[in-house]
């Protein structure tokens, strides 16, 4: 995400790490590098302007040049001035009404049936009745496609195939919605060019007619600040309450991310970060930043871990940790429990530093090595996951055969296993032996490694 600007910035971020005097000769260098930064990121030139003469402000202030860590103070204001650029904090949507409507609008290709699905199990998780409507009545196949994720997700879609009156199925789907009880409806609607004006007044005739609390503009961030142009237009014409991001796990460059809120003067409210329905996120404008600034997003990274794992599998874990009962069976949930959270590529993102770890790093291979582990975890029988001990020359190249690896592969993932289970016994041991003292090391008071 943002690679090639968050490379650079982190790059001016070094040099100024080491800088023991900040003055206006080295604060103008650092500034046009940052400059030269986002104008390669596609921002919008009058943004990326407004942006280094906030920071250049700010850096030449008495309270910066008198600091202890001038460097360090430069860093925290483009921090503080890029959280500005990004909306500051998360803008929640505003469903108050009973039944709440989103339009969904865009572009065609944009992903707008893909990110009303997306929505969809956002807001179902949240405790919400959603009903979606397919209103796309110009694509070929799109109202199947939406019923496709409906069916995917256990959520109504409602659709009228051959219907070509957006607003017959609009006021149909309204009906149907409250008969049966559905507290939000996300009309999907056909992308159009900005230019089209017949089509654009087609979504403000089913605007009028709904009268949604949302109208969420969805945008491809790979298509930089065209995408702010495209924002601008339709905000005009509808008058958006903000915007979904898609595509941000590609080659998205960050000019719509950090052009939108300053031009079209709307948030951002989320982002499509992968191509699976769970790889939707609220949009945080500091988050954001910190991602940006390879500062890292742990929020984000144990928001997915809570949503991932199951937390009763996750207390029997500890519980067999602990008594140094874990089997190969744990081990094959382990990696199970893992891929929920999302392609390793991302999690490692999400680190502080992330993003230099897996510099160079093909990760594609890491990720086909988690799947090979897991083939030879399921080619074995429940009795030999349970009983490693069983697993002799002969057993070892059948399950290698049926994994479609050698048995030097197989040999290494139960190496890996001996270690991490040896690993365990001993915290198990260690466990046992603070419990002894109440938890405490002892001689070391208030140093507490109990539970």
């Amino acid at each position: 995400m943002f690679d090639s600007l968050s490379g650079k910035l982190q790059n001016v971020f070094r040099n100024l790490r080491g800088l023991g005097k900040i003055s206006e000769s080295n604060v103008s260098d650092a500034l046009r590098d940052v400059r030269l930064a986002l104008l390669d990121a596609d921002v919008q030139f009058g943004v990326a302007r407004d942006f280094i003469e906030r920071v250049k402000a700010q850096a030449l202030g008495d309270q910066v040049i008198q600091s202890v860590q001038p460097g360090q103070q430069m860093i925290k204001i483009i921090h503080d001035e890029l959280v500005g650029l990004l909306g500051s904090e998360n803008a929640a949507l505003q469903l108050n009404a009973s039944p709440s409507c989103i339009l969904m609008v865009g572009l065609h290709g944009s992903g707008k049936t893909t990110s009303s699905g997306k929505l969809a199990r956002l807001l179902q998780k949240q405790g919400r009745h959603v009903l979606l409507v397919a209103g796309d009545v110009y694509r070929p196949a799109a109202m199947e496609q939406l019923a496709t994720l409906g069916a995917q997700l256990d959520i109504p879609v409602f659709k009228k195939l051959g219907e070509t009156d957006v607003l017959k199925i609009a006021r149909e789907a309204i009906d149907y919605a409250a008969a049966h009880q559905k507290t939000t409806i996300i009309f999907d609607t056909a992308g159009r060019l900005q230019i089209d004006e017949p089509l654009v007044q087609e979504l403000v005739r089913l605007r009028d007619l709904i009268r949604p609390q949302e109208i969420l503009l969805v945008l491809d961030a790979a298509t930089g600040q065209e995408a702010v142009n495209v924002a601008t237009h339709f905000d005009k014409a509808l008058g958006v309450t903000g915007a979904i991001l898609t595509k941000l796990d590609g080659d998205a460059r960050g000019g719509a991310a950090l052009s939108f809120r300053s031009v079209v003067g709307k948030p951002i409210k989320f982002m499509g970060v992968g191509e699976k329905l769970e790889d939707f996120e609220p949009f945080h404008p500091e988050r954001m930043a910190q991602r940006i600034l390879g500062m890292g997003d742990v929020v984000t990274l144990v928001e997915k871990a809570a949503e991932a794992i199951d937390q009763q599998k996750a207390m029997e874990m500890e519980e067999k940790m602990r008594r140094g009962l874990f089997t190969l069976d744990d081990f094959l949930m382990q990696l199970r429990e893992m891929k929920k959270m999302g392609p390793l590529e991302n999690l490692v993102g999400l680190l502080p530093g992330g993003g230099d770890m897996i510099k160079g790093v093909d990760m594609s291979k890491s990720e086909r090595e988690f799947r090979r582990m897991e083939g030879i975890l399921c080619a074995m029988t429940p009795k030999e996951r349970a009983t490693p001990q069983l697993l002799n020359a002969k057993r070892r190249q059948r399950i290698a055969k049926g994994s479609g690896v050698n048995v030097a592969e197989v040999n290494n993932v139960l190496r890996r296993f001996d270690e991490m289970q040896g690993m365990m016994k001993k915290l198990g041991k260690m466990q046992k032996l603070l419990g002894k003292f109440g938890g405490k090391l002892p001689g070391m008071p208030g140093m507490n490694f109990g539970r």
